[in-house]
């Protein structure tokens, strides 16, 4: 893959934390979602789970790159009840045309990143060439995991 893009959501910091990683890895350009309203703190918190558990795409800030000028893209998402994120939702949904190639990394307490990438397939109508999972506990020593990741992505070059 010649031109990479990261594109991610975060509520706490977690998620952009491994993303930031795997961008200067690749050192490639990465783009941040953002949502409209505020979900920060104990209500943020439950407004995604509820989101998320019902499938619904957050009201997002329209995104500065256009995924079509990539021949990849990275999606990040943390996982929320066991679900895609709601921010990572609307911008497949308003993206769902513009990807050649997709790649997917979550971050999560629990469990739900499978279920998340089956989402993110099924809502882009493409494969995921590789994936990357990272427990909220294994944020700290994540590297090893995101090296054979990116060992992954640079294999597709």
């Amino acid at each position: 893959m010649k031109k990479i893009l990261i594109s991610y959501f975060s509520r706490t910091g977690t998620t952009k934390k491994v993303g930031e990683i795997i961008s200067a890895k690749l050192n490639c350009e990465i783009e941040e979602i953002f949502t409209v309203k505020n979900v920060s703190g104990v209500l943020g918190y439950l407004t995604c789970g509820r989101e998320a558990g019902a499938k619904k795409p957050a009201n997002i800030k329209p995104t500065v790159k256009n995924p079509a000028d990539y021949d990849l893209v990275i999606i990040g998402t943390p996982i929320w009840a066991w679900n895609l994120s709601s921010p990572v939702r609307a911008y497949l949904m308003n993206n769902v045309d513009k990807f050649k190639n997709i790649a997917c990394f979550c971050t999560m307490g629990g469990d739900g990143a499978e279920k998340a990438f089956r989402e993110i397939e099924n809502i882009t109508g493409l494969k995921s060439l590789a994936g990357l999972v990272i427990l909220t506990k294994e944020v700290k020593n994540c590297e090893e995991k995101i090296d054979k990741f990116v060992d992954e992505i640079n294999k597709l070059s």
